[in-house]
């Protein structure tokens, strides 16, 4: 206080500094910036058992996507050579004059390459599922949102579900794929002419929760039209649901696709398919292990693979693990 009393008015001046009433100002908050999807990511990458699937996935899709151009897979090649029909692979190199990454797992029963058939195999069944999946979830989630707030759409809608929904999924796939063939598009409108209602009504649920919240509310007392409010206050809030139910839908496409080619309902025997080689390979999965096995491992990883980051990435969406 005695150097105050020291200074002189102009000192004192110097010690403070005035600032303006601005009110635009005083309503900016200092803090760092923040991105959603930045930090889902960053929790997302923290576990090691993340990366090793990406990059694992990312070396099957690059393999199965690219491979098949360069090197085709003809199941009937080598049909009218009875000495290729099922070698193992140390006969198959040894039958086709030395090492070959051809025959590395082997000929099947047609002395086909077992690998080629495996990278064809998983490109229908990967191509297959990320359509399917596109196709259900984008009609889920648009059909889901308008059904759980609207009242009107919802009446029609729940006596549509409660009849398709008492009809059992494989049966209504495989009377489909009787009627309208086999063909890969075929298949595809089998799994998505009544796959989205159950995805639709998942969804009516979760948006029936939230829709009568405060600032919907608000947002509907402003005039604010109902596209807007379920685009912009209903469906971001939804974005964790989202991720979760996309982590499960995409390895149950393969799982279905395979096991309906399993028992002989899903896709035609020109389309290479890793269920079909599954069938194919069961009568002699003892014999000739090399022609079951692999199809096997490939489907279990991939499916696996395919849940595992799913579900990973969908409680690293979560805002609830990065607030």
């Amino acid at each position: 206080m005695s150097e105050l009393k020291n200074m002189t008015p102009e000192e004192r001046k110097a010690l403070f500094t005035f600032i303006s009433n601005d009110a635009i100002s005083s309503e900016k908050i200092v803090a760092p910036r923040y991105s959603y999807w930045r930090s889902v990511f960053r929790v997302f990458f923290r576990k090691k058992i993340n990366i090793f699937c990406l990059v694992v996935l990312t070396l099957i899709l690059l393999i199965s996507f690219i491979m098949p151009y360069f090197w085709p897979y003809n199941l009937m090649e080598n049909v009218s050579k009875a000495a290729t029909y099922n070698l193992s692979p140390k006969a198959a190199q040894a039958y086709f004059g030395g090492f070959s990454v051809k025959w590395l797992l082997g000929t099947g029963s047609y002395g086909n390459s077992i690998l080629y058939g495996i990278v064809s195999s998983a490109r229908t069944s990967l191509l297959l599922a990320i359509i399917c999946a596109a196709i259900n979830m984008t009609l889920g989630i648009i059909i889901g949102a308008i059904w759980g707030y609207s009242k009107r759409f919802d009446s029609v809608m729940l006596v549509i579900y409660n009849i398709i929904a008492n009809v059992p999924y494989i049966l209504l796939i495989s009377v489909l794929v009787y009627i309208i063939g086999s063909g890969f598009w075929s298949f595809i409108f089998a799994l998505t002419v009544t796959g989205w209602l159950g995805i639709a009504y998942f969804f009516r649920t979760q948006v029936m929760i939230i829709r009568d919240r405060e600032y919907s509310l608000a947002s509907r007392c402003l005039g604010t039209p109902i596209n807007r409010v379920i685009s912009k206050n209903i469906l971001p809030f939804l974005t964790s649901v989202i991720v979760t139910l996309l982590a499960t839908e995409l390895p149950t496409y393969i799982s279905t696709e395979v096991f309906l080619s399993y028992i002989g309902v899903g896709l035609s025997a020109t389309i290479p398919s890793l269920g079909r080689m599954i069938q194919q390979a069961q009568t002699a999965f003892l014999t000739y292990p090399w022609e079951f096995w692999p199809p096997v491992f490939i489907a279990s990883a991939i499916t696996i693979i395919l849940y595992v980051l799913g579900q990973n990435l969908a409680d690293a969406s979560d805002p609830r693990t990065h607030m």
